[in-house]
């Protein structure tokens, strides 16, 4: 059997090191937060643009695709970006390329797009090689100047080309479109402002460099979005956000009111929110309409266009239409908060968070170098282009010599050279010239270039040796940038209004009941109904069997219904909830928590700002504010403390300024009504003694009108005049009351 061959595994090549693995996972994850920060997510303060963005802009430029040119692909586009200066996928470059082109996602548009580029819907745009573009010219502004040495290049990923460090930027595009994005450990998030505001802030700059932020905020009030809607933040908070580069605005759709036919009215939003999806928001508000969570609204309808208009049917015509846009507002993205973190690249490739102030002058320090080396470009231009004007002079005022030298020496250059002592750059120029420019046409018209031309140069040297006329210069370009982007202008006009911070707004569910006339009806044994219209007192009304009626109210179904109890407690109930009249109606307790062992007392119609006299059955009392009466769950409000054994029985209203009370032992009494306290909650004071029996009955009235008492169907009424003999103060015993009294010793 043959022997089986053994292999060797061969000696691992180059030198090995050992490194902790900590050590090494945080190099290398240190190494791709810089890449992420720098390469990717992070705008440049200068240019306010991040390396995809700058690259689609370059690359366009270099296909010629400028304002007045026709349109490419998109897709054309795309492959220059990924090719030459972006590998990292198509779908990204043009996803960067679509929103540059979107007027609802930036505010002053880079690309302008020929197609379907996606809606404020949220609609996908069409595939890149449906759709072309060109640059726009706030992006000619941006790449202004680029061949005259104004910025850096360096070499492309793959060493093959070279692609600008940063743009010129003759357009504050930082501040007028803003940027967001997250990096690793850090993000930015800047909203977009109006140039002519901006314009505004550099201008007031250059003439203060330590200008107050209150002061810029005063020339550029806050953000500018596409979409408009309404910042309803204070000034103080939106100082304080400029003056740190932290903070949020909150912004709300725009709407306004539209009266229709018969009194009703329907709210029409004509501007939503920035980044909000139209049909996101639709689908959110349907879906709170289906869970039952907007009582207020009935239905949302889209009519948008061209142009945003949602239209809001409300329940009711009695809803106040702040109260269901507040509603809309508290619930939906009809309402968003836009943080502000001025996180950018300042000139060092470092990022940091820069209050507004810093942010502008980062802007105007940038334009003062591209300034300065397109001056020194064109001042280079200009001393090469003398240089040669030079020696054509030369050479026209000794052109029978230089014609001679040409045509007959074996070496013209060297010789022209040695004669005239020209420059080499010179001599290259004579020996090119054509001989149509021999002409003495041709002389004086180098002799005017000359002179312009060193004219230039002179003010040139002036410029680049004075600050003062370097900064003269830029605010020179920022006056004519504010001319092109006015707000006068189409583009240029303000689209975001400025609110006022919205106060706690309180909803009141009354406004959704459909105010209508009701009678409440409740029976001895606790039966209640609401029945349509006011029905009067002795119309036939059907009870139980061996039940009659107790309580009658005229009400309407936005009132609250007040029930007074033997426990000394208030419950409310609102009048649209009760049963309907059809029916005996249903037992009140379902609605209050109300223990069988106790009763009702009395029940009323609540109106706020009048007074309640209540009592016990052991004498005391005290006067309650309606307004301190009303409950909000069903277990009700303690008002009145009634001993164990007692009962509360006496619930009046305390409209006057004396005070009739009767015991159980036929005893009257009669006194002022300031003599009893005004309370809240408590036992309150004796208002009558009595050796048997307790409180039978109470009433407030007034010493003008006399004291009435009901006798059978007929009313009663005595002058004041006529009850001396039983005016007394409170806690007295009293005394039998006058004749024709009603024998069940109650006030009726």
């Amino acid at each position: 059997m043959a022997k089986k061959a053994t292999s060797t595994t061969p000696p691992p090549q180059g030198e090995i090191k050992l490194t902790n693995l900590a050590e090494a996972l945080g190099e290398r994850y240190l190494s791709y937060a810089l890449s992420t920060i720098m390469s990717r997510s992070l705008p440049d303060v200068r240019d306010g643009l991040k390396p995809v963005h700058r690259r689609i802009l370059y690359s366009m430029r270099q296909l010629k695709l400028d304002p007045g040119s026709g349109f490419k692909k998109s897709a054309r586009v795309v492959g220059d970006v990924m090719g030459k200066f972006h590998p990292h996928g198509d779908a990204s470059i043009y996803d960067a390329m679509v929103r540059l082109a979107q007027d609802f996602a930036v505010r002053y548009p880079m690309v302008e797009g020929q197609g379907n580029f996606g809606s404020i819907d949220g609609d996908n745009p069409a595939a890149m090689r449906y759709t072309e573009a060109r640059l726009t010219e706030a992006a000619a502004l941006m790449l202004q100047n680029m061949d005259e040495d104004t910025v850096d290049f360096r070499a492309s990923y793959d060493g093959e080309n070279q692609e600008p460090t940063i743009l010129p930027a003759a357009f504050p595009n930082l501040l007028a479109n803003g940027s967001q994005g997250i990096a690793v450990g850090m993000a930015t998030s800047i909203p977009p402002h109006n140039v002519a505001e901006i314009c505004d802030c550099l201008t007031h700059l250059l003439k203060t460099p330590n200008a107050r932020i209150e002061t810029l905020v005063n020339l550029m009030p806050g953000p500018d979005f596409p979409t408009g809607g309404i910042i309803v933040e204070s000034r103080e908070t939106i100082v304080e956000a400029y003056r740190t580069g932290r903070g949020s605005f909150r912004v709300r759709a725009k709407w306004v009111k539209e009266d229709l036919k018969g009194g009703g009215f329907q709210i029409v939003v004509t501007e939503i929110p920035y980044q909000v999806a139209k049909s996101r928001l639709i689908e959110k508000i349907a879906e709170l309409l289906q869970d039952k969570k907007l009582p207020f609204l009935d239905d949302i309808n889209d009519e948008s266009t061209t142009d945003i208009r949602l239209v809001l049917t409300p329940k009711s015509r009695n809803i106040e239409p702040e109260h269901l846009m507040e509603q809309l507002f508290r619930q939906t993205d009809l309402e968003t908060r836009f943080s502000l973190n001025m996180n950018a690249l300042d000139a060092n490739q470092t990022p940091r968070v820069m209050p507004l102030n810093e942010v502008l002058q980062a802007y105007l320090d940038h334009r003062r170098v591209v300034l300065q080396r397109r001056s020194k470009f064109r001042l280079a231009e200009i001393e090469r282009r003398l240089e040669i004007l030079d020696g054509y002079l030369v050479a026209y005022l000794n052109i029978d010599e230089v014609i001679r030298i040409i045509r007959f020496e074996d070496d013209p250059k060297a010789v022209m050279m040695k004669k005239w002592k020209l420059t080499d750059t010179q001599t290259d120029a004579i020996l090119n010239m054509r001989l149509r420019a021999l002409r003495k046409l041709e002389e004086m018209e180098i002799k005017g270039e000359h002179k312009e031309l060193s004219a230039e140069k002179k003010t040139l040297l002036a410029l680049l040796q004075s600050d003062d006329k370097q900064w003269e210069a830029i605010g020179t370009e920022v006056q004519e940038l504010k001319k092109l982007y006015g707000p006068k202008t189409a583009l240029g006009k303000r689209r975001t209004d400025l609110g006022e911070a919205p106060s706690a707004v309180v909803i009141p569910l009354e406004s959704l009941i459909e105010r209508e006339p009701i009678t409440v009806v409740c029976s001895s044994k606790g039966w209640i109904r609401s029945m349509k219209g006011h029905v009067e007192e002795g119309a036939e009304i059907k009870f139980k069997e061996g039940d009659w009626g107790k309580f009658q109210l005229h009400a309407e179904t936005t009132d609250k219904l007040v029930i007074f109890c033997t426990n000394g407690k208030f419950y409310t109930i609102g009048c649209d909830k009760l049963p309907g009249g059809r029916g005996h109606g249903e037992p009140v307790r379902l609605y209050i928590d109300l223990g069988n062992e106790h009763d009702i007392v009395a029940m009323m119609i609540h109106k706020p700002d009048e007074k309640l006299l209540v009592a016990s059955h052991d004498g005391r009392g005290f006067v309650v504010p309606t307004n301190e009466i009303l409950a909000q769950t069903k277990n009700g409000r303690q008002v009145l403390t009634v001993p164990e054994g007692e009962e509360a029985n006496v619930c009046v209203p305390a409209n006057g300024d004396m005070v009739a009370v009767i015991g159980d032992n036929r005893k009257l009494l009669i006194f002022k009504l300031n003599e009893i306290p005004e309370m809240t909650r408590g036992r309150g004071v004796m208002l009558q003694k009595y050796k048997d029996g307790g409180l039978s009955d109470a009433k407030v009235y007034t010493k003008a009108a006399g004291l009435t008492w009901r006798l059978g169907d007929k009313t009663r009424t005595e002058t004041h005049a006529n009850l001396k003999d039983w005016i007394g103060e409170r806690a007295q015993a009293g005394r039998l009351p006058p004749s024709g009294f009603p024998k069940a010793n109650k006030f009726g």
